[in-house]
C-alpha cells in the first residue's frame, strides 16, 4: 500500500488582518494518507478542520505548504477530488438523476447518452434511490437528498473522496444509515477518503485512523489515533469490542484538554489585555508534540512532515 497516496506538508492558511500581520488559523499541517485509507479529521469548532478540507478540494486557497494527490500537486478544483458538503447542494428545479449527471457528463465526456444514463442509474441504485431518480430535492427527505449528493460525488469516480460532516443535519437513525451506505461505497470502491467530524462515535466507526486537531488559531495535527477494527464493519461489533471504550475515552481526553486550555487562555487574556505592541497573531493553539501527548494504555502516534 502506497504511505503517500496523498501528503499535506507544511500547509498554511492566513487570512488578511486589518490591524497586524495575517492571522493563520491552520499552520504546519502535516498529514500522509495512504490509497483506499479513511481518515477522519476531528476537534473543536473553529480549529480549521473544514479549511484544511477545502484547501485538499482545491476550493480555497492555499497560502503555504503543498498537498500532492497520487503524485500530482493540486492547483486548484477538479474531478479527481469529489465533496460532500453537510448541505446536499442540489440544483431544486433538477431531478436527483440530473443533478448526477451534471457530474458524469463532465468525467465521461465521450460516453454514449446510453451510458451515462446506466452510470446515473447505478450509482443512484448504489446509495438506494432507484425509485427515487425522477424526483426534485423539494419531493425528497433531507436524508434522501443527501444521498444524491453521496451518487454525485462517487459518480466522478475521484481519486479522493472529502466528506464535511455530511450528516450534521440529519436525525440519529438516518445518520447511522448514511454511514453504512458510504462505508459499503468505500469498500467497494476503495477510495481515498477524510472525513471531517465533530462526533467522536462516528469517527471510530468510520475512519482507520483519527487525526485530532489542536486549537485555533495556528492549528495543526496533534496526534493521530489508528483504530484497528476491520472492515467491511459491523456496527455491533464495534461496539462490542474491548478497545472501543478506551478509544473514544482517547479521543474525549484529548478534545477536554483543549478545551481546558481555550478557557485558560480566554481569561489570561481578559486579567491582561494585550499590549499595543504585542503581536496580533495568538499562538494558543501552537503546542509542541511534547505538549500534545497523551498518557494512554494506546499507541498514539505524533504525526511529523514525513508520517
Amino acid at each position: 500500500m502506497n504511505k503517500r497516496y496523498v501528503e499535506i506538508v507544511n500547509l498554511v492558511k492566513a487570512y488578511p488582518n486589518p490591524v497586524g500581520d495575517p492571522i493563520r488559523v491552520v499552520d504546519g499541517f502535516n498529514l500522509n494518507i495512504a490509497e483506499g485509507e479513511v481518515i477522519g479529521v476531528i476537534g473543536h469548532s473553529g480549529c480549521g478542520k473544514s479549511t484544511v478540507l477545502t484547501m485538499t478540494a482545491g476550493l480555497n486557497e492555499i497560502t503555504n505548504g503543498n498537498i500532492v494527490v497520487d503524485g500530482k500537486e493540486i492547483d486548484g478544483p477538479g474531478p479527481d477530488r469529489a465533496v460532500v458538503f453537510q448541505a446536499p447542494c442540489l440544483l431544486p428545479w433538477m431531478t436527483a438523476a440530473q443533478n448526477v449527471m451534471l457530474g458524469v457528463k463532465r468525467v465521461y465526456p465521450h460516453a454514449t447518452k446510453r451510458q451515462r444514463k446506466d452510470i446515473v442509474a447505478y450509482y443512484l441504485s448504489l446509495v438506494g434511490l432507484a425509485d427515487a431518480m425522477d424526483k426534485r430535492p423539494r419531493e425528497m427527505s433531507g436524508g434522501m437528498q443527501q444521498r444524491v449528493g453521496i451518487a454525485r460525488a462517487i459518480a466522478l469516480k475521484p481519486k479522493m473522496l472529502l466528506l464535511d460532516e455530511p450528516f450534521g443535519r440529519l436525525d440519529s437513525l438516518t445518520r447511522m444509515d448514511l454511514q453504512d451506505v458510504i462505508l459499503d461505497i468505500l469498500d467497494r470502491e476503495k477510495l481515498t477518503t477524510m472525513v471531517i467530524t465533530h462526533d467522536v462515535d462516528e469517527a471510530i466507526y468510520m475512519s482507520d485512523r483519527i487525526c485530532m486537531m489542536t486549537n485555533g488559531p495556528r492549528a495543526r495535527v496533534g496526534q493521530v489515533l489508528d483504530i484497528p477494527f476491520e472492515r467491511p464493519r459491523d456496527r455491533k461489533a464495534v461496539l462490542a469490542h474491548d478497545l472501543y471504550y478506551d478509544l473514544r475515552g482517547c479521543l474525549i481526553d484529548f478534545l477536554e484538554k483543549f478545551e481546558k486550555k481555550k478557557h485558560t487562555d480566554q481569561a489570561e487574556e481578559i486579567a491582561a489585555p494585550r499590549s499595543a505592541k504585542e503581536p496580533p497573531i495568538s499562538t494558543r493553539g501552537d503546542v509542541s508534540a511534547r505538549d500534545a501527548t497523551l498518557t494512554n494504555p494506546l499507541t498514539l502516534a505524533v504525526v511529523s512532515p514525513m508520517a
